[in-house]
């Protein structure tokens, strides 16, 4: 048995994320999909799923809200190596820091800062909401198969800035580079909703079920 944990801290509708994940799950053997808020599932989990949507500093004070939960994601993910996705703000939540309403600790584990959009082009609205090309920067296994020109679909006003080059596996433009995926070791994440993203997004999905760091 397989268990993906998705992480629900609450005040968020993440069963699209449930529906996505468990519709790739479904033709892996003893793979099994649950959307919880308790720290020892995620604890034992095989795979970890951090979405989320809204402001940086509160998605994190509703992560510390949870007892034992930031323990549980240091035990799974650093201390047991199991792979790891952050989607959207649980993508930004891999950062150091985040600079929305106030500076804010990220988890630290992709090195850099979350800050707002300034597009270059002032036609361009913040935030960026929508459908965008994505532009793969280096290969990696839950990256099989899409290419540059797939499209994905947006919806944030702030991103990842990462200290490391290296730990930028895809970007998007928007009046300039934006990071689209991040990663390094066991750890990913993508700014851009891949349970929306359609085909592109469920490929990824699946891609990211069979990873095996």
């Amino acid at each position: 048995m397989s268990l993906t944990a998705i992480v629900d801290p609450g005040g968020g509708n993440l069963h699209s994320a449930l529906k996505a994940f468990a519709h790739m799950a479904r033709d892996l053997p003893g793979a099994r999909v649950v959307l919880t808020p308790d720290p020892e599932t995620v604890a034992r989990a095989d795979r970890v799923v951090l979405p989320g949507d809204g402001a940086f500093a509160a998605f994190r004070r509703a992560l510390d809200a949870i007892p034992g939960m930031g323990a549980a994601l240091e035990e799974a993910v650093i201390a047991r190596g199991r792979p790891f996705l952050g989607i959207c703000i649980g993508m930004q939540m891999l950062a150091t820091t985040g600079h929305e309403h106030g500076v804010t600790p990220g988890l630290g584990w992709i090195p850099g800062e979350v800050v707002r959009l300034a597009p270059a082009d002032p036609a361009l609205k913040v935030p960026h909401m929508g459908w965008n090309e994505l532009a793969p920067q280096r290969p990696h296994p839950v990256l099989a198969g899409i290419g540059a020109g797939d499209h994905a679909y947006f919806v944030h006003s702030w991103h990842l800035r990462p200290a490391d080059p290296a730990h930028l596996l895809a970007s998007t433009d928007y009046g300039g580079p934006v990071a689209a995926v991040v990663g390094r070791d066991n750890i990913l994440g993508t700014q851009f909703h891949p349970e929306k993203s359609q085909a592109t997004g469920l490929r990824m999905i699946g891609n990211f079920l069979r990873w095996a760091p």
